[in-house]
Formats: C-alpha cells, structure tokens, sequence
C-alpha cells in the first residue's frame, strides 16, 4: 500500500484523521490497511494552497502525484490523473459527466465549504464509471464543537492591474448540541481579469474562463445522531453553486509565429455586426440523505441517496456547425451548448470486522444509479447530442484479511449498466438525419486485489492490482452521425465499454522526524479512447486505440524539528497507442499533452516558530519533454519553474490574516497545454498575484 498524507503543520492537523479515509470504503478505515495508492489533501493543507489561489485544479497539482498542471480555466481538458481523466466526487456524488464529458466539471462548489480531499490514485471500481486515472472526493465541512460558532471571511486579490482585482467575502455557522448539529456555508467571488507576467491580458477560453466572472455558493448540512447509544446517525445535505461569466471582455487570437499569445479585450465581439457574447456558467445542484449505523449485528452499514443537476454552457459561436439556414441566414446564427445532466442514485456499504476470523473484514453493498445526459444548442432549443439515460447497478464484495504485519485484500464488483437513447436528428450542419434510436448495454466483472507488507521500523511494501470501468464520450459519435441509415446500435464499435488494468507496486517509509513513499504503476486499456480534432469544425472526434501507460510517483516529507518541514511531490509518465485503425499493431504511437503531462517536481518549506505564525515557500517545476513516433518529433514542450510564498498571522481578538503570493518571482511562460496548437488556446501563465485574506471567528 503506498499511504500517503499530504503535509500539515502539527499545530493544525488531528494526526489521526489524516491517516483515515472514507473513500472508496465508505466508513472511516486507516490508509495503511487499503491497497494502493492514496493522497489525504489535510485541511491545513487546502488552507495554504488556497491562500495563493482558488483555482480548485491547482492545488491538486500542488499536492498530488500524476495530476497535472492546471490551466488556470474552467476547462480542464489535458488535465489528467496518471494520463487518465479522473472522477470527480463531492461527497461520495459524482460531479462528472462520462456520457458527454465536458471538461468542466472539476469546478463545482466553493473551497471554503470543503474540509479535506481524498484521492485514490490509479484505475478504480470502487465509485463506479468514470475513474480512469482515480478517484477524487471533496469532502466537505460539519460542525464539531459544541455551541454556537461562526465566522466571516474576505478575500482581496490583484495583479495591480486596473481590471485584475478579485474580490469574495465568506461565511458559515456551525452549531451543535448534544446530538444535534447543522453547518451553513455562503461565498461570493467577483473575479477580474487576468495578466501574464509581461503585463498582456491573458485571452479567455473558448471553454470559459475563471476570469472575467461571478462566483455564488450556498451549502447546508443538518445531522443528528439516533438512539441511546448513538450509533446511528441520519444527515442531510443541500448545495447550491453557480460561476458565470459576466461578459465584459471578448477573446482576441494572438500570434504563435512571433509568440504573442491570445489575448482579452474590453467589450463584445463582433462577428458580422452580431454581438457573440453571452453569459457561459457552470450551474450544480445536489442534495443527499446519509444514513450511518456503526455497530449493527456488528457491523458498519452506510446507505446514501442523491439526487445531482449539472447544467454547464459554453461561450457564444457563430460557426459552421451553429448554423441552421431555417432560422436564420447562413453565417449569422450565435448560439451557445450545453451540457445537461441529472442523476439520482443510491451508495449503500455495509462491513463487518472479524467475520467468522479474527482478522477478516467483509464488505458488502450495491450500487444504482441513472442519469440522463444530454448536449443542446441553448438559445435556439435544437438537439445537438440526444438524452442519454444510463441506468447501472453494481453490486459488489470486498474481503480484507490482516494475519500479524501482513494484510491480504481483493474484491469484485459487477457493473451493469444500459444507455437508452430515442430516436433524434441531428443538425443542419450534419444534414439533418434521422437516426434511429435504441440501447447499448455493458456488463463488465471487475477485480482487484493487493498485499501490504509492514516490515517495521515504519517501512513498508505494497502489490496491487485493480480494473476501472468508464464509458467512452458517448455524445460525440452521436451528434457526428452525418450519412443516412444510422443507428445508434450502428455506432457501437465506437461507444464500448472503456475498461482499465492497473498494476501498481511501491515502498514506504514512516517515522518520527518524516515520511517517504515511491509507487511504480503500469495501466492498459485493451480498448482505450483519445481525441482527435475535425479539420473543419475543429471540433473533437474520437479514436479507440489500445493504450499503455506507465509511470512513477514519490513523495517525502521531512521534519527536522517541530517547526519546520520540507516535502516533495515528484512524478514521471509516459504513454503509448497504436497508429490509427490498427489495433493489432504494437503501441509505439507515443502520447502527447491532451493525455501526458510532463514530469514535475514540487517542493516546498514550512515554519512556524510560534503558533501564531506560519511560514511557507514552495517551489513548482515541469521538466521540457519531446515526444516522438519512431525518429519523427510530433511535440516538443518547454518546462517551467514557479515559486510561490504564503505568511499567516493570527490577531487576537480579529482573527486569522494570511498573504499569498503566486509565481513570486513573476515569470513569463506558456502553460504547457498551450505550446501545442488546439482550438484557442495559446495562453501564458498568470503573472504574479497577491492575495489577502481573513478570517474571523466568533
């Protein structure tokens, strides 16, 4: 097992809840007895990433080995988990989107109501579809102490630049009584625009931006616990979050040739005498039961049901594949996608210790959910990619057996799943056939299994083996279908099932003065899907290829006395497929940046010589990278070294004041998705920023 907890200052982090996990497991269980590889995001932790940035994807790539770099957008297309697209969780419910994978679904909820991050690195089953690259949960905030609390939050960020000031004010109570307690959050961000580090506008993203937008947030959580002897427990959760962008500037194509990259101008864009600019936003809204009863028949059983509503619009267009001659002249037509989905499901788990041995734990549970996913043009109400109603139950059963310093687990999990499609036409652009509709049905046994070995002196080495199971980007062949005769059974070599196999083995070290862990993993996909770019629309098309890929992660930390600690997060990887339509061909197609980052390095100081004060410095590297088929270059990216800073200060009787300040030293560079030409998106990197923020509690 490769156990990792990211770094916290001593003074802010409960030791033992740092080394507890619920994902995956359902109920608290200590990440030395899981087989494979886990990064426990503390909440110290979030704190000072957040103190440089609210950018939600950053700080994964702070803190997490295989995530890759952020770009700094709401589009997180290239940002991938071990080459891999991850699933995203916000409590155990799923914010992504596998039908019809927008690339927006990392940004779904204000950081402040979040307490922790669990990620569970390398393909997974145990949340269901869509964990490829692993298993993200944001775990969120509940009241713990007794009696009233609340406290009051601003933020004050800028570039020094007349449109760049970012500005939130935060709140939230928290109340307990017994076996009583509620939490209430509340957040709202007005962002500014954004400069690189030579003072040019940074160009929006066609996929929208983090900038140039409005951010609202409300969350609830009410618990109580039952019986006498409290060990059950019932909690309810409610969340609201909107970002929209508030239209006031429009993109403008830089110059790669003479390495001017897109820029951002005030006003609306103009296309023809038409206004292209409309409001884009990310839109979710979820809610959830939780029942928990810790000692039934002597057991844990936790069931939870959900309900989840995902509305995420793209930007403004007036191109090819907008245009509809039979309601407006060819050319003149703006109109903007999005991607609907709502789901409904129910988690249940149930794990009993020292079944018939002493030792053996067995858990049982079955998961169901549906969801209906679907892609239109908004302002002229037309079908861009049908609903998609996927209906999946997966049951499962899981053993883990711990005979003295060795602990033996594997598990099965059946998933069945079946997409319903209707009969739809597709547009205009697409010649307007009618394609017959019908289902696809996937059924897939998925196993895993894993060995850890605790050879004392806080050393220890871990085997694993697991299989994910996603469906591939099922919208994207639909809305493409363009000659007569279609069906949706017709496009099934297309839609099949995407099913992962990751090997994973690694060593740890921990100990009194710090820890160390290096994981080496190889995962494969016998049928594995990538993007490919339509030359006309630039829009994405799909290719199904095998794919390889393979990598190594580490982490350290070191603690030479109490008030100090350095740590470091490291990762390499690299991947491979086949030439197109040749499957039986060996892969040594080498895989680029919208699957492989380039390897980084993050390290990072903490002091803090009182406990009022902390200290920290960090440092964030990419290495250059040239990727090659055969002796022929297909990409070649440039590497970067940031650094950044954060200084917290707490005031008696005013609270908690903290400075962030990211790329300290205010370097020029291009995001190293950008280097590679796609679809509006040569942007640099934010310029230094400076941040202030408080927090008072009463």
């Amino acid at each position: 097992q490769h156990a990792r907890a990211s770094p916290a200052a001593a003074e802010e982090t409960d030791e033992n809840a740092k080394d507890v996990i619920v994902t995956g497991n359902r109920a608290p269980k200590a990440v030395d007895k899981i087989a494979g590889a886990i990064t426990v995001i503390s909440p110290a932790e979030l704190q000072r990433s957040l103190a440089i940035t609210e950018d939600n994807t950053a700080v994964l790539a702070k803190t997490v080995p295989g995530y890759s770099e952020s770009n700094q957008t709401l589009n997180t297309l290239g940002e991938t988990m071990r080459g891999r697209t991850a699933l995203y969780l916000f409590d155990g419910v799923p914010q992504s989107t596998p039908l019809r994978g927008g690339s927006r679904n990392a940004t779904f909820t204000d950081m402040s109501t979040v307490e922790k991050i669990e990620v569970i690195g390398g393909a997974s089953a145990a949340e269901g579809i869509g964990a490829a690259g692993g298993v993200i949960n944001y775990i969120s905030r509940r009241a713990t102490r007794d009696g009233f609390h609340a406290n009051i939050g601003g933020r004050l960020g800028s570039q020094f630049r007349d449109d760049s000031e970012t500005w939130g004010i935060k709140g939230d109570i928290a109340y307990k009584s017994g076996s009583f307690d509620v939490f209430a959050a509340a957040a709202y961000v007005d962002r500014g625009m954004t400069y690189d580090a030579k003072g040019r506008r940074i160009g929006l993203s066609a996929s929208s931006s983090l900038a140039d937008s409005t951010q609202r947030n409300f969350f609830l959580k009410v618990g109580t616990d039952l019986g006498s002897a409290g060990v059950q427990r019932l909690e309810a959760t409610g969340s609201y979050f909107k970002l929209a962008s508030k239209g006031g500037y429009h993109y403008v194509a830089g110059n790669r040739a003479l390495g001017l990259p897109d820029t951002a101008e005030p006003g609306p864009l103009l296309v023809n005498g038409r206004d292209v600019l409309r409001e884009e936003f990310n839109e979710f809204i979820q809610g959830a039961i939780n029942y928990n009863h810790s000692d039934l028949f002597g057991g844990n059983l936790v069931m939870t049901g959900y309900y989840a509503k995902q509305a995420m619009r793209f930007g403004g267009e007036n191109s090819t594949d907008r245009q509809d001659p039979l309601i407006a002249p060819i050319g003149t037509l703006v109109d903007q996608s999005e991607i609907r989905s709502e789901k409904y499901g129910l988690r249940t788990s149930y794990s009993r210790p020292n079944f018939l041995i002493d030792g053996l734990e067995v858990r049982v549970g079955i998961d169901a959910v549906h969801d209906t996913t679907e892609q239109r043009l908004a302002l002229t109400n037309r079908v861009w990619v049908p609903p998609m109603k996927y209906t999946s139950f997966g049951p499962y059963v899981q053993l883990s057996w711990d005979i003295g310093p060795v602990t033996f687990s594997g598990g099965l999990r059946h998933e069945n799943g079946t997409i319903k499609v209707d009969d739809y036409t597709t547009t205009y652009f697409r010649n307007r056939q009618a394609v017959k509709g019908g289902e696809l049905k996937y059924e897939n046994n998925l196993i895993n299994g894993g060995v850890i070995v605790r050879l004392g002196h806080g050393f220890s080495a871990f085997g694993s083996y697991s299989e994910g199971f996603t469906l591939p980007n099922v919208g994207i062949p639909l809305r493409n279908i363009s000659i007569p005769g279609q069906s949706v059974a017709s496009t099934f070599d297309e839609l099949q099932a995407v099913v992962f196999k990751n090997k994973e083995v690694g060593v740890n070290w921990r100990g009194s003065w710090g820890s160390f862990g290096i994981s080496r993993y190889n995962s494969y996909s016998p049928l594995g899907s990538t993007y490919g770019v339509d030359p006309v629309t630039l829009d994405f098309v799909l290719n199904r290829r095998p794919i390889r890929i393979k990598g190594w992660d580490m982490t350290a930390e070191v603690r030479p006395i109490s008030q100090l600690r350095f740590n470091a997060v490291y990762s390499t990887l690299e991947g491979y497929t086949t030439p197109a339509n040749f499957q039986d061909r060996p892969l040594n197609v080498q895989l680029g940046i919208v699957n492989i980052a380039p390897d980084k390095l993050n390290l990072s100081a903490t002091w803090t010589p009182t406990d009022a004060i902390s200290l920290s410095f960090g440092m964030d590297k990419t290495f250059d990278r040239t990727v090659r088929t055969g002796s022929t270059v297909t990409e070649r990216t440039t590497g970067r070294t940031l650094f950044d800073l954060t200084a917290k200060y707490k005031v008696e009787k005013v609270g908690t004041v903290s400075l962030g300040v990211e790329n300290l030293f205010n370097k020029y560079y291009f995001l190293a998705f950008s280097q590679i030409d796609f679809f509006q998106n040569y942007f640099a990197g934010r310029g230094r920023t400076v941040s202030l923020t408080l927090r008072s509690d009463f």
